[in-house]
C-alpha cells in the first residue's frame, strides 16, 4: 500500500479515471457493434456520423489511440458504403 499522501491520492485518481475511461471505451465498442450489425443503409448512414464523432473525441482524450480511431472509422465507412 502507498506510504505517502500524494501516492494515496494518485491511487484514488487513477481508479476514478480508469472507471471513467472504461465506461466510454465500452460505450464506443457497443456503438461500433450496433453500426456493424445494421443492414439498413439509411439507419447506418444516420448512425455513422455519431459513431465517428465519438471515436474522434475518445482519440483526442487518449482513451483510444488515434490510429485505432482512424482504422475503425475507415472500416465503418466501408461497411456503410457497401450496404
Amino acid at each position: 500500500m502507498a506510504n505517502h499522501k500524494s501516492a494515496m491520492k494518485r491511487l484514488r485518481q487513477t481508479k476514478t479515471r480508469t472507471i471513467h475511461n472504461r465506461y466510454y471505451a465500452k460505450t464506443m465498442r457497443n456503438a461500433v457493434r450496433k453500426l456493424r450489425a445494421t443492414t439498413d443503409k439509411a439507419v447506418a448512414a444516420e448512425l455513422y456520423p455519431k459513431v465517428q464523432k465519438m471515436l474522434d473525441k475518445l482519440a483526442k482524450t487518449n482513451i483510444i489511440h488515434r490510429n485505432k480511431a482512424a482504422n475503425l472509422k475507415s472500416s465503418l465507412a466501408h461497411h456503410v458504403n457497401s450496404l
